[in-house]
Parts: C-alpha cells; sequence; structure tokens
C-alpha cells in the first residue's frame, strides 16, 4: 500500500501561538502513526515566491493521513495554527 503525504507551507505571523499550535498537533502526528520527513524555514526555493516553514508528513496511507487531518484533535491544533499562520497544505498518495 503507498504511503500518504501531508505537505504544508506555512507562513507563521506569530511564533508564541505557534509553538502552542506545534505542542497541540505533535502528540496528534504521533497518534496516527505520522513521521516528520523535514520540518523548517531553510528550503531553497528555486521557483515562485512561496515563503514560510515547510513540512513533510508521511503517514501509513492516504487515508491515514485523512484521518489525522479530519481528527477532532487536529482540528482543534489547526484552530491555534489558523490563528497564528497562514497555510498551504495538501495531502498525497505516494508514489509506490
Amino acid at each position: 500500500m503507498a504511503k500518504g503525504y501531508l505537505v504544508a507551507n506555512i507562513r507563521v505571523k506569530d511564533q508564541e501561538k505557534f509553538q502552542e499550535f506545534s505542542g497541540m498537533a505533535m502528540p496528534v502526528i504521533a497518534e496516527f502513526g505520522g513521521k516528520v520527513l523535514a520540518r523548517g524555514p531553510g528550503a531553497d526555493r528555486h521557483e515562485g515566491s512561496v515563503s514560510g516553514v515547510v513540512m513533510i508528513i508521511e503517514f501509513e496511507s492516504k487515508a491515514v493521513a485523512e484521518k489525522f487531518y479530519f481528527s477532532d484533535a487536529y482540528q482543534a491544533a489547526k484552530a491555534v495554527r489558523d490563528s497564528c499562520a497562514e497555510t498551504d497544505l495538501m495531502i498525497i498518495e505516494g508514489a509506490e
């Protein structure tokens, strides 16, 4: 079964609130078996003008990634994130 990946680009406006979001989100990621593959502001951007923190999280499948995203616990964390950041977020099935 192909893995599922959550890919996000987050433009943080309030670092303190974002730390609150991270503290809420990380246990939920672990609960759903997610593995953070990459995280940070240091992406070398070769095309486009989007900036921010890039995050890639691997899940067992796309279905599990979707369950994580729509879980009550993550939606509570997302509400905090929405108050302190602008986010582009996608969930995609892996190629293999």
